[in-house]
């Protein structure tokens, strides 16, 4: 049998100031792997060794990559918006960096984290497996470059490393400032939209499960390179239950504001237009829109993933449900005061 990367091995985390990233580099790191982390800011952890710094700089790249046995790449530039060009620099030209450096440094297996809208060109995903990775259709700047780095990923997979795709599918729970605070935030305002009848299966990925298949995948990687592989609780939502219960658990209304489907999809490029020409104009905005083509599509369309073959191939199956989550997200909240 293939070998397995058990504690004791040395891991490059990218990206750990985020939730996952910085989740997975800690429950590695306390599980007693050697962890590096490589990220523009301070992550926060314990027990790692931190290199602060850019994958736009080669440099840093290679000196967080020096004698590691096995990379975790997660850092990527998300949003529905900005400049098509600053999504290139991260997200392809900052993991083509990453590889060259991994190679560079006898890195020998590179678990590449990507994203099911990769795949993803608008229709309804029913029981979906990983399809190959499709930047020509794929939607938004995010997608696309994301798409673009999976390519380029397998294809050096291919050459010179063990290479596993994982793609986990909208991570939520506490700690989460991308979806779970944006309905959140959004409902406490009213401005949280369902669109259509709110009917559309969905399926997420609570983050406790998300860190638990990732430490599979990483230990497994050596058995299961090549693959490509959907994370997901396994559990689909009507998109309308899931925001609803999401916003309750954040002590939020229920959603009133309803929308057409095919109107949200025109105001988003309206506002897509609007954004890119005041970004131009004024620079860089904080804030996102609210809505956008790929938001509306990703709010009105289906899209749940089978997970058998995620499932026995990294041994693997979620131990919190839908339910516990949103319990537990509930109860972080009331007890923390924020999400």
């Amino acid at each position: 049998m293939s070998r397995l990367i058990e504690p004791g091995a040395s891991v490059l985390v990218t990206g750990a100031s985020g939730l996952l990233g910085g989740s997975v580099a800690q429950r590695l790191s306390d599980e007693g792997y050697q962890v590096t982390v490589l990220q523009r800011g301070a992550s926060g952890l314990t027990g790692v060794r931190e290199v602060r710094g850019s994958l736009s700089d080669p440099g840093v790249v290679a000196r967080a990559a020096a004698g590691q046995d096995a990379v975790i790449h997660m850092a990527a530039k998300v949003s529905v918006s900005g400049r098509h060009q600053d999504f290139v620099e991260v997200n392809v030209r900052g993991t083509q960096r990453l590889l060259d450096a991994a190679v560079d440094a006898g890195v020998t297996d590179f678990l590449h984290v990507s994203s099911p809208s990769v795949a993803h060109a608008g229709a309804s995903l029913i029981g979906a497996g990983a399809s190959p990775a499709d930047p020509e259709h794929a939607v938004g700047s995010y997608a696309q470059t994301k798409a673009e780095a999976e390519l380029i990923a397998e294809a050096r997979g291919a050459r010179d490393l063990n290479v596993l795709i994982l793609r986990p599918h909208l991570v939520w729970g506490p700690g989460d400032g991308q979806l779970t605070r944006r309905i959140i935030d959004r409902a406490r305002s009213g401005r949280m939209p369902i669109l259509g009848s709110g009917a559309a299966l969905v399926d997420t990925l609570y983050i406790e499960n998300a860190v638990d298949a990732f430490l599979a995948g990483l230990r497994r990687l050596p058995q299961i390179a090549g693959q490509r592989l959907v994370l997901t609780n396994g559990e689909p939502r009507p998109i309308g239950e899931l925001i609803t219960g999401i916003a309750a658990a954040g002590g939020a209304p229920a959603p009133r504001l309803r929308l057409a489907p095919g109107l949200a999809k025109g105001l988003g490029a309206v506002v897509e237009r609007a954004w890119a020409l005041s970004e131009k104009l004024f620079g860089p905005r904080a804030d996102e829109p609210p809505m956008t083509k790929f938001l509306a599509e990703q709010l009105s369309t289906a899209h749940w993933f089978d997970q058998r073959a995620t499932q026995q191939a990294l041994d693997w199956t979620p131990r919190i449900s839908m339910d516990e989550g949103l319990t537990l997200l509930r109860d972080h909240i009331r007890s923390t005061g924020k999400v």
